[in-house]
């Protein structure tokens, strides 16, 4: 599958995993780059801490982000997946925003779920840096909307300077 990562149309390597449908007595997470689902995380923290590979979880917009274990983790973390279960839920925004500016998160921001073009834009402005569309959606057109308004009115993650900071 492609992605478009840092305004490019990237291969992606990571695979899902859904520990749920698992044993917990005999978890074991298999090797490569892994994706789980935030509360799955929580459940085997340890275990997902322990993993070879590069790791990442998926937040969904009702998950609470401020968990301690979850903000000290955040080093060890790879990749944050931030589900947009529709496109007028705004919560993955706010989870972008605090886990680039409150907490340092460097690694990549994913956005996925119900990822328009319309949004990409925005997203990126909150420090979102990849983005996995919806299966109907065309990446190369999609590419567009990062050029599409040139003027930034105020500050936001992606360090672009305000218009009124350029008087």
């Amino acid at each position: 599958m492609q992605i478009i990562k840092d305004q490019a149309i990237v291969e992606d390597n990571w695979q899902w995993l859904e520990i749920s449908d698992t044993d917990n007595a005999s978890f074991s997470l298999p090797a490569g780059d892994i994706i789980v689902p935030f509360t799955d995380w929580r459940t085997n923290q340890q275990s997902c801490l322990e993993h070879t590979g590069r790791l990442g979880v998926c937040i969904n917009s009702h998950d609470e982000i401020h968990e301690q274990a979850l903000v000290e983790s955040l080093v060890k973390l790879e990749l944050i997946a931030l589900h947009f279960p529709v496109f007028t839920d705004g919560r993955p925004y706010s989870h972008a925003r605090l886990l680039r500016d409150r907490y340092g998160f460097v690694g990549e921001l994913r956005a996925v779920g119900d990822v328009l073009r319309d949004q990409l834009l925005f997203m990126q402005r909150c420090g979102i840096n990849a983005f996995q569309l919806r299966d109907d959606k065309n990446l190369t057109d999609a590419l567009a909307a990062f050029s599409e308004l040139t003027v930034k009115y105020q500050t936001a993650a992606d360090g672009a300077v305000p218009v009124y900071k350029n008087r």
